[in-house]
């Protein structure tokens, strides 16, 4: 059995753990689920696997050589009506409903007082439901001609019944029928069928269906000239039959010129003009049952279905445009103003600068595994004088009594009851007594020189706080080295950047520099947000200070080793950061304050909340068009975006003076990591939206940071720029 002292520890860790209501979850899967559906649905109901066409002529030993182009289900099996037309035709239309052509081929059979038969296609349905609405108002007939022009030959039975089925559905919802004769997607004459395509027609037959094949084809869609097709469909003899045209698939105003030509003189030849269910001897009621009050709603459930997915796919593909340019725009911005930070770093600060006392505050709660390592670094920093502060905030693992064992000169522990980090780095801040502090994370381990690097840039009395340079010391493992490709190529090009334009949001809490005053015109530490580090500098360059960025000042740190504790530093920092905008948001509208309000925070919000919200987007849209679309420029766009991010992170990783070999998990880390970043911002802004409250926590430690030799800085920084 635990004691009591074990029991109130553990529950104590639990309260302190970052709780995300499984709503966040909920919600988040909801949306992603939805979204995929609605994706698919719209791939699959725009999907057309080839453009109009019928086979060039019969087919040598067809097993439908011979039959009539009547096809239905008999006896046994598929059989036909026969041939015996007489003096009767059906002008039939296929792959409409067209919106510019169909009502004007529809005009002009009622003009000259002829029937028709439109075989529509189920997706064009959906996005023409009025046209297909008005065709059966004026009395035309409505057959099934698939859901998304597919060879039925070549599709399993279930999907063959499934195209049909989709097409049934949406006409009725917008018609109120249910089409039973049906022609398939490039089919012409029986002598033209090959067997897959007569077993294919015995299956669509099988299940109720009146197959309406072909006597007269006009080839209008290779657009021979209206006359040509005149000639296609006019019979040399008595009989009549069934006469193939096109309403969709292209322009038909040649198709309409024929119908000018060749009605007038069929009808002086003594052809009568009928649908083809007529010419098939069905009753209007076998053509087109009409539907019950629940297949009607279920075809205008299935419209509205389409019409939302159509919608979403349409505003996203939009969506495509901003977030490419935010992109490339990012990536323009950090790779000019990196270049001119990297040439104009050797004149920036003297290197014999005089060096004012310094006092190291470190907040420190439970970091029992590096704390020892991180303050024996500290304390071996090549400076003439500095103070280390050790804060414990209520540690329950020793953490403090670690420090003290250590008996290192210059270094005194301080312990309260546990109160957060800012609480406790306005203890240390309060202890100290010189007027340049340097905050440090306790599992971070200092080069000798880097306090003194760090401190250099406070010679300027308009610099009140540096940013150091963090790096990864446990880059082993994937998830290390993932983590590591993004300090890199992400926050400090970003760091650069906002040294050039002076609206630097960000001292990390791993290694930062600020004069006392500074901190004290900022207000001190805040626990108003989970992000201290942000609001403190953000606070500082509002007060009027300059906020520098110091790349030879690094800090070496370990990245959280696990998915999980990825997560929940991550979550913090992305939700931290969007409470440090909403809270200083003024500054956008103040005078004196236009660097922060306008260009730092709107960077923010752009970059770090905007794009990783709609960057998924390009990775979604690459999988739909690979699936639905023409994959070739889809992924050269893909692969060119990425290749883009591939020299960026090159350039950035010789500005830092590293070795390259890391680069090579990049891809993976495009295709994995990115998507974990994506979705700890989507679930802060979900936080955010209703109103979280989450506490400050630690991240579970193991230790492992290592740090890695640096090349000569010199030599690479002039090669780099």
């Amino acid at each position: 059995m635990p004691s009591a002292r074990e029991r109130a520890l553990r529950a104590a860790r639990l309260r302190r753990r970052i709780r995300r209501p499984q709503a966040h979850w909920t919600l988040l899967a909801f949306l992603v689920l939805a979204m995929l559906v609605l994706l698919g649905v719209q791939g699959v109901a725009t999907r057309t696997t080839q453009s109009s066409r019928t086979p060039a002529g019969p087919v040598a030993g067809s097993p439908l050589a011979g039959s009539g182009p009547i096809l239905y289900h008999g006896p046994d099996g598929l059989a036909s009506r026969g041939r015996s037309p007489g003096r009767r035709i059906a002008l039939t239309f296929d792959d409409g409903p067209d919106p510019t052509w169909t009502p004007r081929i529809a005009a002009t059979l009622e003009r000259l007082r002829v029937p028709g038969t439109f075989f529509v296609v189920g997706s064009h349905v959906a996005r023409n439901p009025e046209i297909v609405r008005d065709l059966k108002r004026d009395g035309f007939e409505i057959g099934n001609h698939s859901f998304t022009h597919a060879d039925l030959s070549v599709l399993p039975s279930w999907e063959r019944s499934l195209q049909l089925a989709l097409t049934e559905n949406v006409v009725a919802g917008a018609a109120g029928v249910r089409p039973r004769v049906m022609r398939p997607p490039y089919s012409a004459s029986p002598a033209a069928a090959t067997k897959d395509q007569a077993d294919a027609l015995a299956d669509i037959a099988a299940h109720g269906y009146v197959i309406a094949l072909t006597d007269f084809d006009g080839r209008d869609w290779s657009r021979p000239g209206s006359a040509q097709i005149a000639r296609n469909i006019t019979p040399p003899r008595d009989q009549g039959g069934l006469v193939l045209l096109h309403d969709g698939g292209g322009d038909r105003s040649e198709t309409v010129a024929a119908l000018e030509r060749v009605v007038p003189e069929l009808r002086r030849r003594g052809f009568e003009f009928v649908t083809a269910s007529q010419l098939a001897r069905l009753s209007p009621t076998d053509a087109e049952p009409p539907v019950s009050g629940w297949q009607e709603t279920r075809g205008r459930l299935l419209l509205g279905t389409l019409w939302l997915a159509r919608i979403v796919t349409t505003v996203l593909t939009w969506l495509l445009i901003p977030i490419a340019v935010l992109a490339l725009m990012r990536m323009g911005f950090l790779l000019v103003y990196a270049r001119r930070h990297a040439r104009a770093w050797p004149t920036r600060w003297r290197r014999d600068a005089d060096l004012p006392a310094v006092s190291i505050l470190v907040p420190a709660f439970n970091e029992s595994v590096g704390i020892e390592r991180a303050v024996r670094s500290l304390a071996a920093s090549d400076y003439p004088e500095l103070e280390i502060i050790v804060v414990d905030d209520g540690s329950t693992d020793g953490t403090a009594d670690l420090v003290e064992r250590l008996d290192l000169p210059g270094v005194q522990v301080l312990r309260q009851a546990n109160a957060g980090k800012p609480a406790a780095l306005n203890r240390a801040l309060a202890a100290a007594r010189h007027d340049i502090v340097v905050t440090v994370d306790a599992d971070t381990v200092f080069e000798p020189d880097t306090v003194r690097c760090l401190v250099v840039p406070f010679e300027q009395t308009d610099v009140g706080a540096v940013a150091g340079n963090t790096k990864v010391g446990n880059r082993r493992g994937m998830l290390g080295r993932w983590q590591h490709i993004e300090y890199v190529l992400g926050f400090n090009l970003d760091r650069r950047l906002y040294d050039e334009l002076r609206c630097m949001p960000t001292v990390p809490g791993a290694i930062g520099g600020f004069r006392r005053e500074a901190l004290i015109d900022a207000g001190g530490f805040s626990g108003a947000t989970l992000a201290e580090d942000t609001d403190i500098t953000i606070a500082v360059g509002r007060a009027g200070w300059h906020v520098v960025y110091v790349e030879d000042a690094r800090a070496w740190t370990e990245a959280p080793p696990s998915l999980s504790a990825l997560w929940r530093q991550r979550y913090r920092w992305s939700f931290g950061t969007m409470q440090a905008v909403w809270k200083h948001r003024a500054a956008i509208w103040r005078r004196g304050e236009w660097r922060i309000g306008r260009i730092g925070l709107p960077y923010l919000v752009l970059f770090q909340i905007a794009l990783p919200l709609l960057a998924p987007l390009i990775d979604l849209f690459a999988l739909y068009g690979v699936i639905f679309l023409d994959p070739v420029p889809v992924l050269a766009y893909w692969l060119g975006f990425n290749a883009i991010s591939l020299g960026l992170a090159v350039y950035a990783f010789r500005l830092d003076r590293e070795s390259l070999r890391p680069l090579w998990a990049l891809p993976l880390q495009q295709v994995v990591y990115r998507q974990l970043m994506y979705l700890v911002v989507i679930e802060s802004v979900i936080s955010a939206l209703r109103g979280t409250r989450l506490r400050w926590q630690n991240i579970e430690r193991t230790g492992d940071v290592e740090v890695q030799p640096q090349r000569d800085s010199a030599s690479d920084r002039t090669t780099a720029s």
